[in-house]
């Protein structure tokens, strides 16, 4: 009886030369999972007790009573800079610069990376659906905003997105130490800023961290698995070596 040969499974696409492989935790699925769920858990908890947003609304009140100029200054610039127009630009030139330096994998990988991240916070602010904090309890509301759209803030999703982003552009320098640990101090300041300015509650900031983590996580092994697959195909491969002038 003739054996039967079983068929030898695709071989996964080799990455082209140059592609920027990310380093990918050995346990990013459990942990990814772990933050999303800690994010979606607190989420629901507080839409189904209101009173916990009564109890959060005290720390924004106490942030309106003490403004100062300076302080005052600095959160209302990284309203500005962190701002969903100014986000989009960061991408676009973020990307472009890459572009231009031919670095088109890099330019790829920095503007998938952001807009991932900083997607995510949207996917969860339809989900929880959590008003924002009302500006007529507030004794110096800077920038009232209303809306069913306070859980996670997508201003600091936005930089903590961003932090990862310049990471995995440094990934493997000396550089990217300093990315780290100044990039947290950036998103520590923007959450703060948030809760200062009255648009976030407490919850809702450190929700940012859980997503867009949770995100990055993810990204990783998404960027690693699924990118070298889209660049095998012949169209996308002819266009990659052309606009970096190897074509």
């Amino acid at each position: 009886m003739a054996s039967q040969s079983t068929p030898a499974s695709p071989a996964r696409p080799r990455p082209p030369r140059g592609f920027p492989r990310l380093s990918v935790p050995r346990h990013w699925l459990p942990a990814s999972s772990a933050l999303a769920l800690a994010a979606l858990t607190l989420g629901l908890c507080i839409r189904l007790m209101p009173g916990l947003s009564g109890a959060e609304l005290g720390v924004d009140q106490e942030l309106s009573r003490h403004h100062e100029a300076f302080l005052t200054a600095v959160a209302m610039g990284l309203n500005t800079l962190f701002s969903p127009v100014a986000g989009v630009l960061i991408i676009v030139v973020g990307a472009v610069i890459l572009l231009v330096r031919r670095q088109v994998l890099r330019a790829v990988l920095f503007a998938s990376a952001v807009s991932w991240g900083w997607g995510m916070s949207q996917v969860f602010k339809l989900i929880v659906a959590r008003p924002r904090p009302n500006p007529a309890l507030l004794l110096d509301p800077l920038a009232p905003e209303t809306g069913s759209n306070s859980f996670p803030s997508g201003h600091t999703c936005l930089a903590v997105a961003l932090v990862f982003a310049v990471y995995f552009l440094l990934q493997g320098t000396r550089r990217a130490r300093i990315v780290v640990w100044a990039g947290a101090a950036v998103a520590l300041v923007v959450a703060w800023s948030r809760l200062y300015i009255g648009v976030h509650y407490p919850t809702d900031v450190l929700a940012s961290f859980l997503v867009t983590g949770a995100a990055m996580l993810a990204f990783t092994w998404l960027w690693n698995t699924l990118v070298p697959r889209v660049l095998a195909l012949p169209l996308v491969s002819r266009v990659a070596r052309k606009v970096e002038g190897h074509g």
